[in-house]
């Protein structure tokens, strides 16, 4: 039978899972589902800051339905992506290490291998970039979303911040000095920057 998809474990179970000697799963799993996580607080609270039924904004500082709408459905796809990129990564790890298994005498082995690390780094490439993307679009709810919701949206910055960094250092573990190192350390840092400011100290 085909190993479960870590989003079908039990939150028991996936704690055990990620606690155990095992290779996998690892930061880029742990990574990819904070993001996830991120996610879905920013589309809770952006569906929360929807008044039902509408009510006057005098002052003018409440994003409209239809930005929050928008902004809960963008917060749906990242976390659909984030969460898929679970399984992904522990997936890329396993190819990797298939790849260190091959005779070192094999022609094909230093391609392989040099291949696999390419593919290990891809995911938390990616998981940086969709970290990014939560941490700037939960920001824009901190003070035009739900009063009532600011705590989670918080939540949501700094939990995609702190995905965002650690993708980056997994990146540089795989990669060392390249442009996706670079550009997935400039994701963490605007990331960073976003939670300083959503908590008053940028």
């Amino acid at each position: 039978m085909p190993e479960r998809s870590l989003l079908d474990l039990t939150v028991r179970e996936l704690l055990d899972a990620v606690a155990a000697r095992t290779s996998a799963p690892g930061g880029g799993a742990a990574a990819a589902l904070t993001t996830a996580l991120a996610a879905a607080l920013t589309g809770m609270a952006a569906r929360y800051g929807i008044p039902v039924p509408p009510l006057p904004d005098p002052d003018g500082t409440r994003l409209p339905a239809d930005a929050l709408a928008a902004i809960a459905e963008r917060a749906d796809a990242l976390r659909v992506r984030a969460a898929a990129l679970a399984d992904a990564d522990a997936d890329a790890y396993a190819a990797y290490l298939t790849a260190l298994r091959l005779p070192r005498e094999d022609p094909l082995r230093a391609t392989a291998v040099a291949g696999a690390r390419s593919g290990a780094a891809a995911v938390p490439s990616e998981i940086a970039e969709l970290g990014d993307a939560v941490s700037e679009l939960a920001l824009g709810l901190r003070h035009r979303g739900n009063p009532n919701l600011q705590g989670d949206v918080v939540a949501a910055v700094l939990l995609a911040a702190a995905a965002t960094t650690t993708a980056a250092a997994l990146v540089g573990e795989n990669l060392g000095p390249d442009p996706r190192t670079d550009r997935a350390r400039e994701r963490a840092s605007e990331a960073s920057d976003r939670a300083h400011r959503a908590t008053g100290r940028g």
